[in-house]
């Protein structure tokens, strides 16, 4: 390796690269938690409150409906500033970890639901015509039935967003969030420093490869 980056590089790399790289897992891990989480409940009440769900709610579906196309609507970026003074109330700053944790999740949960939803929604309906004829209460129908026969195909969606969300925390360096993006950037890019971007870009693809790597693997567990 030595014979491919300089020895300034390997500097670089314990001071810059490796506290940078802590952020973006950081950031990662916690946005991709609370999007899940968030992303799971919208999708039940979308599901439930469908017009052929177990709790046809018209208005509610079309009002979740309509937020989650609006807010999927923005480009990250957009998203990111639009709402710096929402995210100052939350987290007291618009700079850095924390900060870029808000728009990160609220980007996040409305692509997660759709995939939730999409899952869901390919359940087999005579499974739950079946679980009805034996007793099934609706939530367990829901919560035994529904989401444990789609449990497969939202763990693969999950992968994708985890993928997307990752792609976001390089975005969020632009503003000072930190992260492989802000080093790729500032000490890659802004300083024509081709060694350190080739790294981070190394790195990012490592990333997305051990991600979908598990990701598959789980998935084949579950089927």
């Amino acid at each position: 390796m030595e014979s491919f980056f300089s020895p300034e590089i390997y500097d670089s790399f314990i001071k810059i690269i490796w506290p940078a790289l802590g952020a973006t897992f950081r950031m990662l891990i916690v946005s991709a938690g609370f999007s899940t989480i968030f992303g799971f409940v919208l999708a039940i009440v979308l599901i439930v409150t469908d017009t052929r769900g177990l709790y046809p709610n018209p208005l509610l579906y079309k009002f979740l409906d309509f937020i989650i196309n609006t807010i999927r609507s923005f480009p990250f970026i957009i998203l990111l500033v639009a709402i710096i003074p929402f995210t100052r109330m939350i987290v007291g700053t618009s700079i850095g970890e924390q900060a870029a944790i808000v728009p990160l999740t609220i980007s996040a949960t409305p692509f997660i639901a759709r995939i939730f939803e999409g899952s869901l929604r390919e359940v087999d309906p005579q499974i739950i015509e079946a679980a009805k004829s034996f007793g099934a209460s609706e939530s367990q129908i829901v919560f035994k039935v529904i989401v444990v026969e789609a449990l497969p195909s939202m763990v693969s969606g999950i992968i994708l967003a985890v993928i997307s969300i990752l792609g976001g925390t390089a975005m969020a360096g632009v503003v000072g969030a930190g992260g492989l993006g802000a080093v790729a950037l500032l000490y890659g890019y802004q300083s024509f420093n081709t060694e350190i971007m080739v790294v981070t870009v190394i790195l990012l693809i490592i990333i997305v490869q051990v991600i979908q790597t598990t990701g598959n693997f789980v998935y084949k567990k579950l089927r």
